[in-house]
């Protein structure tokens, strides 16, 4: 599953991410109701910065610090009730660990 995980995050279908923050939003469009938006620093398979903050989806209950993996562009609304949600990015999944050969 790792090696799966490693190849997907290459080819550039998945992106590894740091969480560093929480959005809130008082008003936000009707089928994202009741989802969480969290802040995402990008980084690479070395753990190191690569690339601006951006805002995805929560879809598993990711936390503060936690290194994450997310999708972007249109795969970003699969994850959610309403596939016609306006999302660029979703985080699918929590990482344990990284490790590099």
């Amino acid at each position: 599953m790792a090696n799966f995980l490693l190849a997907l995050i290459k080819n550039k279908t998945m992106y590894l991410a740091r969480v560093i923050g929480t959005i809130w939003a008082t008003r936000k469009d009707e089928s994202l109701i009741g989802t969480k938006m969290q802040l995402l620093q990008p980084i690479d398979r070395f753990q190191k910065n690569s690339g601006e903050p951006l805002v995805a989806i929560d879809t598993i209950g990711a936390g503060p610090g936690e290194t994450v993996y997310y999708i972007t562009a249109r795969e970003a609304g699969i994850p959610l009730r309403h596939a016609l949600s306006p999302v660029d990015a979703s985080i699918v999944g929590i990482v344990d660990t990284i490790e590099n050969y």
